[in-house]
């Protein structure tokens, strides 16, 4: 070391997912598996309803054989994945299996509807309802109920769960 002077350590500063996930951490406190079993609810069922909604039908689509793969569903799940990617992405990866095991039970609901069951608007706005009502109320409960803490809640909480699974597994995200 030259002329007596200390190396300084570079540091880090800490990476926007991060500043999120802190801000989550002191602010939802509570149970994590009822936030992840009412947050899954929750993404499940607007999942369910955007994908339901009625997608125009164009004709180069048609003549493709492409029409059932594409949808407001896609769309959804396209700009989910990109901004958790823009975050952090290993757990945008965690996001997209997650998203896909929730695309298959989707179509099964749809399957069901066909042969007469419940509609799939149905079923996932009433999930939907579950997971949205539990989380504000137990967010109320703990003194984070601003529209704010309840969005940030909403969009970074699936990954920020899943940063969780990633902690318990010492991987790096």
């Amino acid at each position: 070391m030259k002329n007596g002077k200390k190396k300084q350590e570079e540091v880090q500063p800490p990476r926007p997912v991060d500043i999120y996930f802190n801000h989550l951490d002191s602010t939802f406190v509570g149970s994590k598996p009822l936030y992840a079993i009412l947050l899954t609810l929750a993404f499940f069922g607007v999942m369910g309803l955007v994908w339901m909604i009625p997608f125009p039908q164009f004709d180069f689509l048609k003549r493709m054989n492409a029409q059932t793969f594409l949808n407001w569903g896609s769309f959804y799940i396209a700009i989910i994945i990109y901004l958790y990617l823009k975050l952090a992405p290993t757990l945008s990866y965690a996001a997209l299996f997650s998203i896909a095991i929730m695309s298959f039970f989707i179509v099964q609901l749809e399957y069901v509807e066909r042969d007469g069951g419940p509609t799939v608007i149905l079923v996932c706005g009433t999930l939907a309802l579950i997971g949205l009502v539990g989380i504000w109320l137990i967010a109320k409960k703990e003194k984070a109920y601003s529209g704010k803490l309840f969005w940030n809640l909403l969009t970074i909480g699936p990954i920020w769960l899943w940063s969780k699974v990633f902690n318990k597994l010492k991987i790096k995200y």
